[in-house]
């Protein structure tokens, strides 16, 4: 199949969860309610009768599957700079630590300060994934093995989750459910009023990775190399940790540290068009995240009763199987 197929077909499956996610959830409502909802929004006829059951898919199926769609592109894109940037297979959001920098700092807000709104967790989200990313980028200047930085990753995220548990034993129980409601992982969180801020704040992050394309296929060929070809070495640098460590942030501050989807989406992107280009690769990778977390969003409301499971008991499902097909590829 042709990579333009891959892609239609994908955009295709896409849409199709997208209203999945709008006819399906926790609640049980007909699908010709649905329909008339959906309709309404345009004009067509006068929409429900039933409030509930447009406030249900108005206020939170529609916004959460949007989030979800956005939640997924933006870490597929985290993944693919990240690991391009380090050079390292097994680089990612979670596995480097950075969303562990964005969990923490968060927790310190939530905990230490008592501060629970989108814009002080996306600040100190932001704050603390930068942090982590200034941290192994000066590392990785000092350390020249993959292997040894991805350690050292690992073990920062050890060491952000033990100061987390420690800030858990001292805070109050209604701060400690807080944020390990929040740890879950939800897309539910955004909701209307929020939905326009997260939707643009991410396009933004994805729009400068647009502009990292030509850099990046030319960093993948060694630092001194991509500088005889004439690309600014320090903007690159520079745009690299601002998009990812925006990006990340973004997510993590409104829907929690989502785990595996920036890992594990580039890895898959280059096994369905097995290219490293990244003019193909990068809006692959945000295509299968999108899809990804949107998958995850609808099984994540099977469950009957109203009851919803976590997004991160979900993620792993599909990150871990692709990771460990990778690794023993690669051998």
């Amino acid at each position: 199949m042709k990579t333009s197929a891959k892609y239609a077909a994908l955009s295709i499956l896409l849409v199709l969860l997208f209203f999945a996610n709008i006819y399906f959830g926790s609640v049980s409502i007909p699908a010709d309610e649905v329909s008339r909802i959906l309709t309404g929004l345009i004009g067509i006829n006068s929409g429900s009768g039933n409030e509930a059951w447009q406030f249900i898919i108005l206020q939170s199926r529609i916004p959460a599957s949007v989030t979800a769609m956005f939640t997924g592109a933006a870490l597929g894109i985290c993944g693919l700079l990240l690991q391009t940037y380090f050079r390292n297979p097994l680089a990612g959001p979670s596995i480097l630590g950075i969303s562990s920098g964005a969990n923490l700092a968060v927790a310190l807000g939530i905990l230490g300060c008592g501060l629970f709104s989108p814009i002080s967790s996306l600040v100190l989200a932001l704050v603390g994934s930068i942090s982590i990313l200034l941290i192994l980028l000066a590392l990785s200047r000092i350390v020249r093995t993959p292997v040894t930085l991805l350690i050292v990753g690992i073990l920062i995220s050890y060491l952000t989750s033990a100061l987390i548990t420690l800030l858990n034993y001292y805070a109050s129980a209604d701060g400690t459910q807080s944020l390990l409601i929040w740890g879950m992982g939800n897309f539910n969180g955004v909701g209307t009023s929020g939905l326009p801020t997260y939707c643009i704040l991410t396009l933004v992050g994805i729009a400068i990775s647009v502009f990292l394309i030509k850099p990046l296929n030319g960093w993948m060929l060694g630092e001194y190399y991509a500088a005889n070809l004439g690309i600014n070495i320090k903007k690159t640098r520079f745009l690299t940790l601002l998009t990812t460590g925006l990006l990340v942030s973004i997510t993590t501050a409104y829907c929690g540290p989502i785990a595996f989807v920036g890992l594990s989406m580039p890895h898959l992107a280059r096994i369905l068009i097995s290219t490293d280009n990244h003019r193909l690769l990068l809006p692959m990778s945000a295509l299968l995240g999108a899809i990804c977390t949107s998958v995850c969003l609808l099984l994540s409301t099977m469950p009957p009763n109203g009851r919803m499971l976590p997004i991160n008991a979900l993620t792993p499902i599909f990150g871990i199987p692709i990771i460990i097909y990778v690794l023993l590829r690669k051998k």
